[in-house]
């Protein structure tokens, strides 16, 4: 425990994909003794409780989110809405409990408030005496790539400029083809993404008026990336380390899971799991786990105007599989499926907090990266660390085909199609799970980030 404790209130993005990573780094910082405001929409507490490790000082600070028309009655996250296209109403909704967290704030009077999309916080954090940390959960690679102040916002930005990286990038194996690279202009600088600001102004505004900008990543694989950002932001980067989750006390694999998953031999099981915001796009991934002739279990949530991911599998699927694969459409302990023994594959959307949870895991994985950032992240994990292996897609297709899908896992699995990618990912993937569980490692950088933490408010 730190001899001298401070007090954090944290506000990320209404999505528990930012939300769940929030509450891991506050566990890493109260189990130092420090305490923790967590701000969390009224209703989705209860979706949180059970990784809260330490209640006696993490605690929810509730708050209720406007309601903004379009988007359904009660809506707090985004795994609340049908789709993407309404994320930028709960983005105008979380702009509008800007004097509800400022009033908040002057009340709790933290040294420290840690947020990620709500871009206004730093300058009422000022107002306050408080210091504005943007806790990124994206790799510093990803932000580097797609945010960089050298791109030049502030001016025109094409397509072009997106196929590759911005002025002065550290040497790297990502690029985006020229369909990939429209589509990120499209996202970031032409479409408005709440209160009338393109998603790119909001996020620089995020990382250009903050005190310190922190990444969940450490300096052996993102140093000199994370380099880059603080050279370019002017803004001190503190990395905290790979926050691998620590699962529940006393955690056990639900007893459906663990028995079905103890029928295999070790390492032949592929899992899919597209985390808890995004759905089944279409048939092609299903058709591709069945081609592979492997065990499989995938957690997918079905496709918009379904209830049920039973009704919208391919004809003949459950028959031809029975036995060997299971299509599941709730919640899983996925950390505790990746750690099983016989799970040797991980199909991932590339949310960088998976991609974490399987690198220290001893499954392979294979990347399907839909859109935007995770598309950067794909390129970095798959080329820059060479740890996976992407799933092809034609150029302006929207998904991958049962094909591309069924190579990518043999490449991992068996590597008969080309032994030598196989070879390459597997000893790389060896060598950085060695790395992330180093003894001490994970301690060291939580103690150096309280440290540089603690010198802020010298």
């Amino acid at each position: 425990m730190a001899e001298k404790t401070f007090e954090v209130a944290t506000f990320p993005w209404l999505a528990m994909g930012h939300l769940i990573p929030y509450l891991h780094i506050s566990n890493r910082l109260a189990q130092r003794g420090h305490k923790i405001h967590f701000f969390v929409p009224t209703n989705t507490i209860t979706k949180l409780e059970h990784l809260n490790l330490h209640p006696d000082l993490i605690t929810f600070i509730p708050f209720t989110v406007p309601h903004v028309d379009g988007l359904p009655q009660g809506a707090e996250t985004t795994n609340d809405i049908a789709s993407y296209a309404l994320q930028p109403r709960l983005m105008t909704a979380m702009d509008l409990t800007q004097p509800t967290i400022e009033a908040s704030l002057e009340q709790l009077k933290p040294d420290f408030v840690f947020y990620d999309l709500a871009h206004w916080i730093p300058t009422l954090a000022r107002r306050l005496g408080i210091k504005s940390v943007r806790y990124s959960i994206v790799s510093p690679a990803t932000a580097a790539y797609l945010f960089s102040p050298a791109r030049k916002f502030h001016e025109k930005v094409t397509p072009d400029d997106f196929t590759k990286p911005p002025p002065y990038f550290p040497a790297s194996s990502i690029k985006l083809s020229p369909h990939e690279a429209r589509a990120i202009v499209n996202a970031l600088v032409e479409k408005e993404f709440g209160s009338g600001m393109p998603f790119a102004q909001r996020i620089l505004s995020s990382y250009s008026e903050c005190d310190a900008i922190s990444f969940n990543a450490c300096k052996e694989i993102a140093g000199h990336y994370s380099d880059y950002i603080e050279k370019h932001f002017g803004k001190p980067v503190i990395l905290a380390g790979p926050v691998v989750p620590d699962p529940p006390p006393a955690s056990t694999l639900e007893e459906r899971w663990a028995k079905w998953l103890n029928s295999f031999e070790a390492k032949e099981v592929i899992f899919c799991s597209f985390g808890s915001e995004c759905v089944l796009g279409n048939e092609e991934l299903l058709l591709g786990l069945e081609l592979t002739g492997m065990p499989f279990l995938a957690a997918l949530k079905p496709p918009l105007g379904l209830e049920k991911i039973e009704d919208s599998l391919p004809g003949g699927l459950s028959e031809r599989t029975k036995g060997r694969g299971v299509v599941y459409g709730g919640w899983v302990q996925q950390q505790l499926i990746m750690g099983h023994t016989s799970v040797g594959c991980y199909v991932t959307h590339c949310r960088s907090g998976s991609l974490l949870e399987a690198m220290v895991n001893e499954c392979e994985l294979v990347l399907m990266p839909m859109n935007g950032e995770k598309i950067v992240s794909s390129r970095f994990v798959s080329g820059d660390l060479e740890v996976g292996v992407e799933a092809e897609r034609e150029e302006g297709e929207e998904f991958f085909s049962r094909e591309s899908v069924c190579k990518a896992i043999r490449l991992v699995m068996v590597m008969e199609v080309d032994g030598e990618i196989g070879k390459k990912v597997r000893a790389n993937n060896a060598k950085w799970r060695e790395l992330l569980l180093s003894e001490n490692r994970d301690s060291s950088y939580i103690d150096s980030l309280i440290q540089k933490l603690q010198g802020l408010l010298e």
